[in-house]
């Protein structure tokens, strides 16, 4: 990114539900088992929110835990910029709701970026940071997926899981900062990974419920390939714009797809698993949420240290692509 200041990540915070759901309650929901599960996706656990719970509450309660990590207030916010596929509804956006509960006069909006969405944020945080015209911006990724998943198809609902995550974005004083962003996207590729129903092209009716087009609809098999394709491919190009090598990393924070897809880019990268920030038999896929609450727990439990090369990466429905490589 260019532009007369550097971006850094000043706080961090995240919020999941109290709710876990467990490989075997969902044996006695959906055909399926925990052996299954574990197998396949290598989740063990999800949690998610309890009836009437929205994004914004998730997301509010995340960003109230960065504010206080960054020292700041919500008055000191410029922006807020919440990546969701499940906001609270379509307008207003969960960006203002999350502004008025958290007492902020500034800016919001939501991008819809799906899985990428964190990644996406950080770097529209980190282009406004760099041109000088906000000192602080807020990123959210805040997801109440389990209102959007068909419990009864068992290739979908054992993968998903609830959460909210926050990065409160600052010009950078020191050494600390973001080096390097990019995003990618192929529309031609879109009807692999949707919720068709709801918008303009599907408006809601009772054809659409009785059809469950309201629920996520993914072609695994085509997702899994072209996941673990773009993500080598996001993590090498990031490094080569920010003038660095694989070998000068000291983590890679994936998305939280599934186990199989982290492994294999691992192994495609030639890069060590254990250096590898892995949460998703706890937590499954959060979408937008994923990264950031994975960043936030390394960061928490003392993996992630100052000086530190960290590369985030993501994948999700659009089809979209983003990563970031920051020095810690």
């Amino acid at each position: 990114m260019t532009g007369g200041y550097k971006a850094k990540i000043s706080g961090l915070g995240f919020y999941i539900p109290e709710k876990v759901l467990t490989n075997f309650d969902l044996e006695k929901m959906v055909e399926t088992t925990d052996e299954w599960i574990q197998t396949r996706t290598g989740i063990k656990t999800r949690h998610v929110a309890e009836k009437g719970c929205r994004a914004s509450d998730l997301g509010t309660k995340a960003a109230q835990q960065a504010l206080q990590n960054a020292g700041l207030t919500p008055q000191d916010l410029d922006l807020i910029v919440v990546a969701t596929i499940t906001p609270d509804m379509y307008f207003p956006s969960t960006a203002c709701r999350i502004q008025d509960n958290l007492g902020a006069r500034c800016g919001a909006f939501d991008l819809a970026a799906a899985c990428s969405g964190f990644p996406y944020g950080l770097t529209v945080a980190e282009g406004f940071i760099a041109t000088g015209h906000y000192k602080h911006v807020l990123v959210i990724g805040a997801e109440v997926l389990s209102g959007f998943i068909d419990w009864k198809d068992r290739s979908t609902c054992v993968l998903f899981g609830d959460g909210a995550g926050a990065a409160v974005v600052s010009r950078s004083d020191d050494d600390s900062r973001i080096l390097a962003s990019l995003l990618g996207s192929d529309g031609s590729q879109g009807e692999i990974l949707k919720i068709p129903g709801g918008g303009s092209a599907c408006p809601p009716s009772h054809e659409s419920l009785d059809q469950g087009l309201h629920f996520l609809k993914m072609e695994g098999s085509e997702v899994f390939k072209v996941a673990v394709r773009t993500m080598e491919l996001a993590v090498r190009d990031v490094l080569e714009k920010g003038g660095m090598t694989l070998d000068q990393i000291d983590w890679l924070i994936p998305h939280q797809a599934n186990i199989r897809i982290l492994q294999a880019v691992a192994e495609r990268l030639k890069f060590p698993l254990e250096k590898t920030v892995i949460n998703v038999e706890r937590f499954g896929n959060m979408s937008s949420a994923s990264t950031v609450v994975a960043l936030a727990e390394a960061v928490r439990d003392g993996k992630v240290k100052r000086g530190q090369h960290v590369v985030l990466v993501a994948f999700g429905g659009g089809l979209t692509w983003a990563a970031n490589l920051i020095k810690w």
